[in-house]
């Protein structure tokens, strides 16, 4: 669990983090430099989960090795399940990550939601539904392994 106060925002205790896969954490299906060590290393202190509709179908063995689990979804209505997920894990608990349209819903729902910029581009939509927008996944990753990085960012 990982506890952060942030003033004039409020007192964020997470648990869990859900994330996309492609344009997240990977480009082209392949898994980007650093993500599997960092998200082991918050793996230690926050449940990690991702949801993917695994569009190069590269995604388990891209998290092989990584302490998490991996949902990949159907095609259809991928905004609403991701949703769902976050709603069922708990969304006052939970921080997601992602870049794609599909994943506004989430990034929105959850307690802290983190969008990415990285190759692929993001959806505005998704932007818009994030408090945090970050251009690197390892940057996103780095707000949870440093909360004062967030604390800085969100304080008011």
């Amino acid at each position: 669990m990982t506890r952060i106060l942030i003033p004039g925002y409020g007192r964020l205790t997470l648990e869990h983090m859900v994330l996309d896969y492609n344009g997240t954490l990977a480009c082209d299906g392949d898994l980007l430099e650093g993500v599997g060590e960092a998200l082991t290393g918050l793996a230690e202190t926050l449940r990690i989960h991702v949801v993917t509709a695994d569009t190069f179908g590269k995604v388990r063995s891209g998290m092989k090795g990584i302490p998490c689990t991996v949902h990949v979804l159907p095609e259809q209505d991928q905004a609403l399940a991701k949703e769902a997920f976050v709603r069922q894990l708990g969304a006052e608990k939970t921080v997601a990550v992602g870049n794609g349209r599909n994943d506004r819903l989430m990034l929105k729902a959850a307690a802290l939601g983190v969008a990415v910029i990285l190759g692929e581009g993001a959806a505005v939509e998704t932007l818009q539904s994030a408090d945090v927008v970050c251009v690197t996944i390892q940057a996103a990753l780095a707000l949870l392994q440093h909360p004062l990085r967030l604390t800085a960012t969100l304080r008011s």
